[in-house]
């Protein structure tokens, strides 16, 4: 189950390159940085993996050139070259699936179970993006007048996209495929902790068949390649998905430019259960959508909404489910969820729980977490943990945790559990669960959400649009209708009318 370091060492060499020239991937190159030293640790034992030094501005720098030559050559492809590429970059991503998803494991502290799930789902993506490269594009106006108006689908250059620990290779297909499908270059920004799948994608793209530098990748701390990188005038739009108070200061950086941002921040989304639902499936479902990936997810069902008359009955069942979740090693073929994947947000879960206490929350399972688990082996295990007796004004229920917390909120009415629902400044995802179809479709018109369930949680594909409103961001990161954000509209007037 374990690892040992010369394994991890030898994985790492054969997807990335030596341990010791960890930095940036400029042009087909690994490029070290010069700045403080960071350590990449091992969220199942707290030891060190590695070390790398961060970047600097000069490096932010020669990236953007690089991806701004590599584009023109890119978008010069023809549409049908450029599906060709990405669908054999998501043939390699299968070839090397079985390490891809050891390395995304042992560095986030993903289950292997999640990550080779999310490894197939990379793969996916860039097929599904493939097959829209000759298939996205603009449209001829019958305008009046005798003139031929048409619309031409442009790329925009390069866009910059930050990513996340959470699912790390995963999120960064999600957000570079579209990109790319569209003849755009990539300046690929993940997160400190989790540097490396990010870039075995990047040597996989190379191979694949990308212009050397369509795909960059810079490591470092988000302080110091985000202002450069956004104030570059080469990065031409930015894509970041993260927490709601780090997405509002590249917002609002992005604006000085000012160039369109795509944003998917935090949730606390709603998950109503009607007394008349089918609970066995329901409390099955609930278990996933507060647990899944040790709850490290922004489409959490963290708030879950009870009616009154089945309030107490469910709770409790929910809460015994919840109890034999199992947490263990990432490696474990067994294990349900691995540990949290850093120090800094698995104390914040346990001042998220005490505080839940405090405000007269009831502990229903779980709850706060010494160093480690209750065998006092190391690593960054948090017991999931369910809370009854919430109401929608305590902080626990209004700030999220983004860990394995669900808390239960008793509600006596339909119009109360969209009122709740919606009483949130945060509107990513919900779900409702009732056996009544009519109230099924009126509440899921009703609640302010961009991803909406009815009797199911956490489904998703590529294909369907993905995204939030209000303080969960805005813009759509999947399906077609992501392909309007990485792409500019071109009017072309000509006169073709006799005498003109």
């Amino acid at each position: 189950m374990n690892h040992s370091s010369s394994d991890f060492n030898a994985l790492v060499a054969s997807l990335v390159g030596s341990p010791t020239d960890i930095g940036s991937y400029i042009g087909a190159e690994l490029v070290p940085g010069s700045g403080a030293t960071l350590t990449l640790i091992d969220p199942a034992t707290e030891q060190t993996l590695l070390q790398f030094a961060d970047t600097d501005t000069t490096i932010v720098d020669a990236a953007l050139r690089s991806c701004q030559a590599a584009q023109k050559q890119w978008a010069a492809y023809s549409a049908q070259r450029r599906g060709e590429v990405l669908a054999q970059l998501g043939q390699l991503v299968r070839r090397d699936a079985e390490p891809l998803a050891r390395l995304e494991a042992i560095t986030s502290g993903k289950t292997i179970k999640a990550a080779r799930a999310q490894v197939a789902a990379v793969a996916e993506i860039f097929r599904y993006y493939a097959g829209w490269t000759d298939k996205f594009h603009g449209s001829v106006i019958p305008v009046p007048g005798g003139q031929l108006n048409y619309t031409l689908r442009e790329p925009l250059g390069v866009v910059l996209a930050i990513t996340p620990w959470n699912s790390p290779l995963y999120l960064a297909a999600w957000n570079i495929a579209p990109a790319l499908a569209m003849g755009n270059a990539v300046l690929l920004k993940p997160s400190e902790l989790t540097p490396l799948t990010a870039l075995a994608l990047a040597r996989l793209a190379r191979e694949a068949g990308l212009p050397t530098g369509t795909l960059n990748v810079v490591n470092g701390l988000g302080k110091t390649i985000g202002d450069t990188a956004i104030g570059n005038p080469i990065t031409k739009k930015v894509v970041f998905v993260g927490s709601t108070q780090t997405g509002r200061a590249v917002n609002a950086a992005a604006a000085q430019r000012p160039i369109s941002c795509l944003l998917e921040l935090g949730g606390k989304s709603a998950n109503i259960v009607f007394d008349d639902a089918n609970l066995e499936q329901a409390c099955k479902a609930a278990v996933i959508a507060a647990c899944a990936n040790t709850g490290q997810n922004c489409a959490a069902g963290s708030r879950l909404l009870v009616q009154r008359a089945v309030y107490d009955r469910f709770v409790e069942t929910v809460g015994r489910a919840v109890a034999e979740y199992r947490i263990g090693h990432p490696l474990d073929e067994t294990a349900d969820g691995g540990p949290i994947n850093n120090r800094p947000q698995f104390e914040r879960i346990q001042r998220m729980i005490a505080m839940g206490l405090e405000e007269g929350a009831q502990l229903v399972t779980g709850g706060v977490t010494g160093d480690g688990h209750e065998s006092h082996e190391p690593g960054l295990y948090v017991k999931p943990t369910v809370l009854s007796h919430v109401n929608n004004t305590m902080r626990i229920a209004r700030e999220e945790v983004f860990g394995p917390v669900v808390v239960a909120i008793p509600f006596d009415t339909e119009a109360e559990a969209i009122d709740i629902a919606n009483d949130s400044e945060f509107a990513l995802a919900g779900a409702v669960w009732t056996r009544d179809i009519a109230r099924a479709h009126r509440v899921a018109a009703q609640v302010n959400a961009g991803l909406l369930w009815i009797n199911m949680y956490r489904d998703m594909h590529v294909a369907s649009p993905f995204g939030g409103n209000d303080s969960s961001g805005y813009g759509r990161s999947s399906g077609a209708e992501c392909l309007y954000e990485y792409t500019k509209t071109k009017s072309v007037w000509v006169p073709i009318a006799a005498g003109c």
